[in-house]
């Protein structure tokens, strides 16, 4: 809990010279130290520790990006002028919720080889992070620019993101790492490849993808978004079979103007026209834009790009936030990925459809009595 930046630890971490030019088959790539906990809170920003759940408490501490610390219990505090009353209590004191992703560290044993028969696997990051060493410099992709280039660190992944792996090789420490290749499996990224930490990742199985309640046709599986809630409904004909908070368009900007073009678009009976496991996202403008890869449990149901997706980068669920998309909790939008349609596997990992194919169809609506 000391009040140390990630940005510093990392400067001291590859004050080696050369370092961040080493090749990472060259060296050990070193696993973090995590606290010792069942769940754990990935900071999201600079956030201050408060001696109460509460906003007007004496801050007690200092915590900066990806500083992980025990999740000891949630519980209610006032937050002025926001939506979300929620805080966490860690050994240190209270830190308001949305500010720290829900995580967990367990790291895996790796495989020594791709399956036999298969290109590559998918593989979710099951620690709160694990960093990447760029294969194929210079980096091309926004996001690694500005990490790499920039502030001279090593890009990475976290919790609950799920990645096309393509290679494992042993490093001359013996350590087993995985090649995370960002442009393989559907072209949609820069081409940007990594290696990291195998133990860091845990491989999807088929049950991860199983279809959830396949013998209801899928003509009477219907998802509503309640914007005036924050909402997300699973609908068997009449029967509301599963529910969860979500994040939809943000209504004002960081600088609190109104912001119409981040609204999720209203309407009856969207049709789902693509689902793909995992998607590198893009889209806004300098200053206002966003860059994010392997964005989890995607299925796109707007011709714009509009989506229901997994958000690993907030815990505000129940605030309007996102760039137009429906955010919601990776466990929550892994459930809606397996029970609509059309239905994946490990195989079959992205089907696009086109009209009058569709897969489940979604209303994004408002206040309903």
């Amino acid at each position: 809990m000391a009040k140390i930046s990630r940005r510093d630890v990392l400067k001291l971490a590859l004050a080696g010279a050369g370092y961040l030019t080493l090749h990472p088959l060259e060296r050990i790539l070193p696993a973090p130290q995590f606290p010792e906990g069942d769940l754990l809170g990935r900071v999201l920003y600079k956030v201050d520790v408060k001696a109460a759940p509460r906003e007007d408490a004496p801050t007690v501490n200092v915590l900066y990006e990806d500083a992980v610390v025990p999740w000891l219990r949630e519980t209610v505090g006032p937050k002025p002028y926001r939506i979300n009353q929620r805080w966490v209590e860690t050994p240190a004191g209270y830190i308001y919720a949305p500010y720290l992703q829900p995580v967990r560290n367990l790291p895996n044993q790796p495989l020594t080889a791709i399956p036999e028969g298969k290109p590559g696997f998918w593989a979710e990051v099951t620690v709160p992070y694990v960093d990447l060493y760029l294969d194929n410099p210079p980096p091309r992709s926004p996001w690694a620019k500005d990490i790499i280039e920039v502030y001279q660190q090593h890009p990475r992944l976290y919790y609950s993101q799920v990645v096309w792996i393509d290679q494992i090789r042993v490093n001359e420490a013996g350590q087993v790492l995985y090649r995370f290749n960002e442009d393989d499996k559907h072209g949609w990224g820069y081409g940007d490849i990594f290696w990291a930490d195998a133990t860091a990742f845990r491989p999807l199985t088929a049950e991860d993808l199983a279809p959830i309640h396949p013998e209801v046709p899928p003509e009477e599986k219907k998802i509503v978004v309640n914007l005036t809630y924050q909402t997300l409904s699973c609908l068997e004909g009449n029967q509301e079979v599963y529910f969860c908070r979500i994040s939809s368009g943000a209504k004002w900007d960081a600088y609190g103007n109104p912001v119409d073009k981040w609204s999720t678009p209203m309407g009856e009976n969207q049709a789902t026209w693509r689902k793909t496991i995992s998607l590198h996202m893009s889209g806004g403008t300098t200053g206002a834009g966003y860059d994010t890869p392997a964005v989890s449990w995607t299925m796109l149901f707007n011709g714009s790009g509009i989506a229901i997706h997994a958000a690993f980068w907030h815990n505000d669920f129940g605030t309007p936030r996102s760039h137009g998309c429906v955010n919601a909790r990776p466990e929550d939008a892994r459930w809606i990925f397996r029970w609509s349609t059309p239905y994946l596997t490990l195989d079959q990992s992205d089907v696009q459809l086109t009209w009058p194919d569709h897969g489940t169809l979604v209303s994004v609506v408002e206040r309903q009595f």
